[in-house]
């Protein structure tokens, strides 16, 4: 069944509302991490790393994400891998359908995350219909147009995470290549870690520092004592 529902902006990946979880107490730690990652479907869709307009994003052996993106608005659900996909995408299309409903202005004024709380109650009544799949309804849907499930792309989470790092590094490079102020150090071999390099930094310095003037002062001491010394004779 489905156990996330996500709706969103698409223009910033914002996220606009959400369905109450439908987990046991032991998944619901769990789903918090499931959530983050659909925020991050979310961002990767506005961005246009994904350009297809339905997907299915398998994430584990237990759970996968779906999406719908309709006018602007993407419709993430997150739902057991054994759950007939169809019908997943059945309920983000009547999702969207009532989305329709709405005023797009007062949509569109929307400004922080999951604000737009009128439409959690739509989320949970759509799902209901879906939570049975043997209801009459739910089979004539799973039986009509057996090769809609052809036209839906597939994909694991790993590899758009992947893509995601790959495309943060070569940002990284490139802002660096263009700016050599901002070139990362590599971290020295002297010290083994980036947070002895950065207290050998720090402190390497002011110990020169106080080395020298003790050199100094010595050498001073010395010099005074030859002429003292040199006095007498």
């Amino acid at each position: 069944m489905v156990k996330l529902t996500m709706v969103g902006r698409v223009s910033e990946g914002l996220p606009l509302a959400q369905g109450t979880r439908y987990v046991s107490n032991e998944e619901n730690e769990s789903l918090s991490f499931y959530k983050q990652q659909g925020e991050l479907i979310l961002k990767e869709i506005s961005r246009g790393a994904l350009p297809h307009s339905k997907m299915t994003i398998r994430v584990d052996h237990q759970y996968c994400f779906n999406y719908l993106v309709e006018n602007g608005i993407a419709c993430i659900a997150l739902s057991d891998s054994s759950y007939p996909r169809k019908l997943v995408f059945h309920y983000l299309q009547d999702l969207q359908k009532e989305l329709q409903k709405f005023d797009s202005s007062l949509v569109e004024k929307i400004t922080r995350p999951y604000s737009f709380v009128g439409f959690e109650s739509v989320i949970g009544n759509i799902r209901k219909q879906y939570i049975d799949t043997r209801t009459q309804a739910n089979l004539s849907k799973l039986n009509a147009n057996r090769k809609q499930d052809l036209d839906i792309v597939t994909e694991n989470l790993t590899e758009i995470l992947s893509r995601r790092r790959n495309s943060v590094l070569h940002e990284i490079t490139s802002s660096s290549s263009s700016s050599p102020s901002s070139t990362p150090r590599a971290v020295s071999s002297i010290w083994g870690s980036p947070r002895l390099e950065v207290i050998a930094m720090k402190w390497t310095p002011i110990t020169i520092i106080l080395v020298v003037l003790v050199v100094v002062s010595w050498a001073s001491l010395i010099m005074a004592d030859s002429i003292v010394i040199s006095s007498l004779y």
